[in-house]
């Protein structure tokens, strides 16, 4: 992973990744499946009295499942990747469309938490955002958007074939710059925009419940689990999702060589596989949302009170 055209010291090897990605998934993978299908059969088990912030929950646990089946798919890639491997059309497709659909209707749903938690302690009596219904309707919003944005990976793969490079784009041809930089900006937004709006949702809701009188409006512990839901999205969404996409940006824009910079190369390429592994366990942390927090996600006689 060196860059085409740098001098010849711009070159780190980064042949450990494959090692690396096969151990670091492999662990993914064990604590992921088990921590969400747990999750999932606790939701099942409760269905009947589910509200708007574990509808969104329960999606974020699909999503976080299909990101869990595509790691042995990502194990076995890097696994023959080392011994200079030609991954098939079909593969490569499957592997990372499942991946970035997954990995960004993460993101998304998050978001759906943080924004449900806004609308619950901001304007607490306006049901209409919060109803299942909404939530449903979100949710299913949310899975086409991601669908959408994953229909480049394909044209990516195709247009590799064409210029016989194996599985997805080289970024150090020239020829490729401007279709691989206008992917990059697409997914750099995919990131930014929710994390805005994450952060919006956050502001607020601290704004509003260090007022004196809210508390004489709402039960303490309810306070308490509205405050530990959006910790935990807000903490697990810059740690996992925020390297990455800050490190992706620096990455590609040296490995497409318009920023020739040989030092921010070498670093880019060193943190890459740190932060794509840190990006992936995601997976195993959202659980702990609803494990810290789980009467949240069912509706009570506090309804009524935008809980």
């Amino acid at each position: 992973q060196s860059l085409a055209s740098a001098p010849a010291n711009c070159t780190l090897d980064t042949s450990y990744r494959y090692t690396f990605y096969q151990v670091t998934y492999s662990i993914i993978f064990i604590f992921g499946l088990g921590s969400n299908t747990l999750a999932l059969q606790r939701f099942w088990a409760s269905s009947k009295t589910l509200n708007s912030t574990a509808v969104y929950m329960v999606n974020l646990s699909v999503a976080d499942l299909f990101f869990v089946v595509s790691l042995p798919l990502r194990i076995y890639y890097h696994h023959h990747s080392s011994q200079n491997w030609m991954p098939g059309g079909t593969f490569c497709q499957l592997t990372f469309t499942l991946k970035y659909i997954s990995l960004y209707g993460g993101i998304f749903f998050l978001v759906c938490i943080g924004v449900d938690r806004y609308f619950a302690v901001v304007y607490p009596f306006n049901k209409r955002w919060r109803s299942v219904r909404t939530a449903r309707g979100t949710s299913a919003g949310i899975w086409c958007l991601v669908l959408a944005l994953s229909i480049s990976l394909p044209f990516l793969h195709t247009a590799a074939a064409l210029l016989h490079q194996p599985c997805l784009l080289d970024p150090s041809s020239s020829r490729n710059r401007l279709f691989i930089v206008g992917i990059l900006l697409l997914v750099e937004a995919a990131f930014l925009l929710p994390m805005l709006l994450l952060l919006f949702s956050y502001c607020s809701i601290l704004h509003v419940l260090r007022r004196p009188h809210w508390d004489h409006r709402r039960p303490h512990p309810r306070k308490q689990r509205t405050l530990t839901v959006i910790y935990w999205v807000v903490a697990i969404f810059l740690l996992c999702f925020a390297p990455y996409h800050f490190n992706l940006f620096w990455y590609t824009l040296t490995k497409v060589q318009l920023l020739p910079n040989c030092l921010l190369a070498k670093a880019s390429q060193a943190l890459h596989p740190v932060v794509l592994v840190l990006a992936s366990s995601n997976c195993c942390l959202n659980p702990l949302i609803y494990y810290f927090s789980s009467k949240m996600f069912h509706k009570d006689s506090a309804t009524s009170t935008g809980s």
